[in-house]
């Protein structure tokens, strides 16, 4: 038996592609590298993305299609290339490279108020005039589309470069993307870490981030995978951990230090944060209740040698701004605002310090490492 190109051609035309019913010669996915050595055929098929869901599934198809419609003699098995007309996504170190500090915002446990003073912050730096992306990270309680009243919004993707990017949505001066935008509001995201993982991956890798002075990425609490796959993608300035005074969210803020400043992690910590330091009621604007303790986080930040970057007050107007989708930074007048105005500040004082003392951050390898418990 004697192959020839249309033979193959011929039994390729019988294999359609799930995503625009074309079969794979009209769709123009057979490349014209097609070699035939005897009984040996090799050529490959040319794909939009090399995320292309049905990649696997059409070379199986057009494997099966050669050897039922050409003859069982074929040696077609593994000799199918998969090509992709989008650029691929840069290396892992190679991502964002118009990006100067990259922080994340960490906390260890849920409820100390970690993706409200991450989002303050992100607003206080843009209002600043320093250039801002935000990443909501909290892949399974995503709360920035509602802290920024974008819940609507639905993201657009743009050819740049030969690639497909997604194009974030920007509010106040801050570029903003979050899972929360691509999932049902109302819908838990029952996902495996690998999933999660790559979500996460492509909300970094495939977006239009564009440059930026400041990164920050509202972690989950605790301490999980979400983590590593941060710190094995970027090569993080700084970590920022979030706490209140009280002595069980302490406990875990000790634990969120800890695996940072892991050995086989080595991200600096920047700085901690003590959020609802006291309340002060409107009323009475020179009162201070201490609810959740006194200066716990100050003296956390003393014993771990770590710099305390801001107290922020428990006042009503926070809650009101994060329910109505405008955070409490924008009014600079207000006792809250100007709270997180000061912690940007020390926040930029901190990044200053810490790139003229260390030096450029490097991607680390956590393979072998586990987060803490």
């Amino acid at each position: 038996m004697t192959l020839y190109p249309k033979l193959i051609l011929d039994a390729l035309g019988t294999v359609r592609y799930p995503g625009t019913g074309k079969n794979l010669t009209e769709a123009g996915m057979v490349d014209d590298d097609m070699r035939i050595d005897g009984m040996k055929v090799s050529f490959s098929l040319i794909f939009e993305k090399p995320t292309d869901p049905f990649i696997k599934s059409v070379v199986k198809a057009a494997e099966v299609a050669i050897l039922t419609y050409v003859g069982r003699e074929v040696e077609i098995k593994g000799n199918i290339a998969v090509k992709t007309r989008q650029t691929p996504r840069p290396e892992i170190g190679k991502l964002l490279p118009q990006v100067k500090h990259i922080l994340g915002i960490s906390s260890g446990k849920g409820g100390v108020g970690k993706s409200t003073v991450a989002a303050n912050l992100a607003v206080a730096l843009a209002k600043m005039s320093y250039k801002v992306g935000l990443l909501d990270a909290d892949i399974f309680g995503p709360s920035m589309p509602k802290m920024f009243q974008v819940e609507n919004v639905r993201p657009y993707a743009e050819q740049i470069d030969g690639r497909d990017m997604i194009i974030p949505v920007e509010k106040y001066g801050v570029r903003l993307l979050s899972i929360g935008f691509f999932v049902e509001p109302d819908q838990a995201t029952l996902w495996r870490g690998g999933m999660a993982g790559n979500a996460l991956k492509q909300l970094i890798g495939d977006a239009a981030w564009g440059e930026l002075d400041y990164f920050l990425i509202d972690l989950p609490p605790g301490t999980s995978d979400i983590h590593l796959t941060i710190v094995q993608t970027l090569a993080l300035t700084g970590a920022i951990v979030v706490s209140t005074p009280q002595d069980v969210a302490l406990a875990d803020a000790r634990k969120g230090i800890n695996m940072f400043t892991n050995e086989k992690v080595n991200v600096p910590i920047l700085g901690l944060i003590e959020n609802m330091s006291w309340f002060t009621p409107a009323e009475l604007p020179e009162n201070r209740y201490y609810i959740f303790g006194k200066d716990g986080a100050k003296r956390l930040a003393e014993e771990m040698c770590v710099p305390l970057l801001g107290q922020i007050p428990l006042v009503q107007r926070i809650r009101e701004g994060a329910d109505d989708g405008r955070p409490v930074v924008l009014d600079e007048t207000s006792v809250t605002g100007q709270a997180f105005m000061r912690l940007a500040e020390n926040v930029v004082r901190q990044v200053n310090y810490r790139n003229e003392t260390m030096g450029p951050t490097k991607i680390v390898d956590v393979r072998k490492s586990r987060p803490h418990r």
